[in-house]
């Protein structure tokens, strides 16, 4: 029997609607008492009519009817009535928003009024064209829940307190003690990009740590040997998230398990999820041909494009970045510099990055540890691998921002290097050097929920619906997941919405082809779509100017953000491209994804050999 007494329906329209699109409105019935279930009627423009049946509180409901131009919609229960007018736009005008930041970024070379263009046509979209709500909505509902979200708020957070760090070590003389120890081994500009790298792939817990880290302790070494800030930041960017995404211990992991794991679960396969994940390893071509480029490069010494001429224009004029170039950080060398007089010890650095490194792990460990039972799991690496994959990565990072913080603090004072008062003033100005990345940040952070409230994603995967069949599955998903990580320069964005879709999608088209779960092909399709959603979020994520992990490497190298992108978007370009032509595509086929991975390096490294050239103009890789 129905409740008696009337509800009250407020009613919300959910983001903007995409013409021809699903018709989505949010409800928020309040009801006589909370479990009860109230019967709701909903009629658009007075025809098509459904019966929903909902608990009082918020619902976001995806309705039959299709979005179309202006649509009326009634909805009533209890007796109570609400109306709302849904008004559908383009749906092309969903991606706008992402390629006019990222156009007018390459075109102008200013980031911040580029993003804050980008974020304001968005709102000019959602708002229905009315300029001074947009205006407004650009502030108080998408830039200011940027910065108040946790998650971001926390990678705000121990940011800053990493710049503090880095601050402190430059003015207690430790990056100079680690320029001094390395300059016998770092003896030229081979051995200098050899040794980033290198760094860059022993760091492969976190992508965040391994930027903030790898940049700020080889930048005054790449410096020295004339390495541009470019080169620095190509390093940086693409060993950080590449090797943090196939390392099988990672911040990373407990992320995809958990996307893979109910992805499974939805279509009713048995397979366990962390096994899934390590069986897709070998078909991420992306991310091990990036590693592989970078390591080739090194040794041949040999660029192409606007790198190589990057390259030249450091190594002949000691010019680190162009005339017109803004470093993405300014770490203000000349109040950082180490006092007069005193030692300039390595320990003073190792050990606060030493203390990150640890405490991160052990932060992890500690948060997974707390919501992992160890009699669940067989084996001790299982249990293991199960604590990394529950962890809270942004808790971990916190913990161990702050201790590196104190530990560069302590070190000089305890020495006498520093007074209190100094090493103070070199805190805040770490701080202060992150201060236009995190303006950045923000509105990178802000166009991705613009384009949430767009419903970008959806339109760009409704796109390919229809077309896939089983082979193709891991090519278009690849594609898909650059385009859409690309747009909103998100890759764990991209991978949270594209594997609950194409694990299903894979799994359907292969029974209908009469591949059982059990089949060879559908042993191979499986991992390798998984892998293409990963892969392809990487690519998006190292070609977007709006991609936060692009900016912090851009930051954390005292690089111009985008120099650093157009810098390296080439590479990236071109290894996307072969890791499909060699390795999507065939291995989808039946071609060993191994034998993909041999013909895919064979190609980079005959490439950089046939088009590659040194700072000195040599085709040859001879001495520095």
């Amino acid at each position: 029997m129905a409740p008696s007494s009337a509800a009250e329906i407020a009613l919300s329209s959910d983001g903007a609607q995409l013409a021809g699109g699903p018709l989505r409105i949010g409800i928020e019935l309040t009801g006589p008492a909370p479990d009860v279930e109230i019967p709701v009627s909903v009629q658009v423009d007075g025809g098509l009519s459904e019966t929903l049946t909902l608990t009082p509180g918020a619902h976001t409901v995806e309705l039959k009817a299709r979005a179309r131009g202006t649509q009326q919609i009634t909805v009533e229960a209890l007796g109570a009535q609400a109306e709302l007018t849904s008004r559908a736009i383009a749906g092309w005008l969903s991606v706008l928003p992402p390629l006019v930041a990222i156009g007018l970024a390459l075109l102008f070379k200013d980031v911040i009024l580029s993003l804050l263009v980008g974020v304001f046509s968005g709102a000019l979209f959602i708002y229905h064209f009315q300029p001074i709500t947009a205006f407004a909505r650009s502030i108080d509902s998408f830039i200011v829940p940027s910065i108040t979200d946790p998650s971001q708020a926390s990678i705000l957070v121990f940011t800053t307190m990493l710049g503090g760090m880095v601050g402190l070590i430059s003015r207690s003389g430790g990056t100079q003690g680690i320029v001094n120890r390395l300059t016998p081994y770092a003896t030229n500009r081979r051995r200098g990009q050899l040794a980033t790298w290198a760094l860059g792939v022993v760091i492969f817990f976190d992508d965040y740590a391994n930027t903030l880290i790898v940049g700020p302790t080889m930048r005054p070494i790449t410096d020295r040997l004339r390495i541009s800030r470019e080169k620095l930041a190509y390093i940086v960017d693409s060993t950080a998230a590449p090797v943090v995404s196939l390392f099988p211990i990672s911040t990373w992991v407990g992320f995809e398990v958990g996307l893979i794991g109910a992805a499974l679960t939805s279509i009713g396969v048995t397979t366990n999820a962390y096994a899934a994940f390590v069986t897709s390893i070998p078909y991420r071509f992306y991310p091990i041909l990036a590693l592989l480029t970078v390591l080739v490069i090194a040794l041949s010494r040999r660029d192409v494009g606007p790198m190589l001429t990057a390259e030249r224009r450091a190594a002949e004029t000691g010019q680190l970045f162009g005339d017109q170039d803004v470093p993405l950080a300014d770490y203000a060398a000349g109040q950082l510099a180490p006092p007069e007089g005193k030692p300039h010890r390595a320990l003073n650095a190792l050990l606060p990055i030493l203390t990150v490194a640890t405490l991160t792990i052990v932060g992890l460990y500690v948060t997974g540890s707390a919501v992992t039972d160890k009699a669940d799991h067989a084996t001790t690496f299982s249990w293991i691998q199960a604590v990394f994959a529950n962890a809270d990565s942004y808790r971990a990072l916190l913990w161990s921002s702050l201790s590196g913080m104190l530990m560069a603090m302590v070190l000089p004072l305890a020495q006498r290097i520093l007074t209190v008062r100094e090493a103070t003033g070199a805190m805040v100005d770490g701080f202060r050097s992150m201060l236009l990345a995190f303006v950045v940040l923000i509105l990178a952070w802000s166009i991705g929920s613009v384009c949430s409230e767009l419903h970008t994603a959806d339109y760009l995967v409704g796109l390919t619906s229809g077309l896939l069949s089983p082979y193709w599955v891991p090519v278009l998903t690849f594609v898909l997941a650059a385009g859409i990580s690309f747009a909103t320069g998100t890759a764990w964005g991209t991978m949270a919405i594209l594997t609950p879709l194409v694990i299903p999608i894979v799994h359907g088209l292969a029974l209908e082809s009469g591949f059982g779960v059990d089949s060879p092909e559908f042993a191979r399709l499986l991992p390798a779509t998984i892998a293409s959603v990963l892969s392809g979020s990487v690519w998006g994520d190292h070609c977007s100017p709006i991609s936060d992990t692009t900016i912090l490497s851009s930051m954390a190298s005292g690089c111009d953000h985008i120099a650093h992108v157009r810098t390296q978007a080439p590479y990236a370009i071109a290894i996307g491209a072969i890791g499909v032509l060699a390795g999507s595509i065939p291995s989808a086929f039946g071609l060993s994804p191994y034998l993909s991975l041999l013909i895919g390096g064979s190609v980079i490294i005959g490439g950089l050999f046939w088009l590659g050239r040194t700072v000195d103009g040599h085709t040859g890789a001879g001495p520095d």
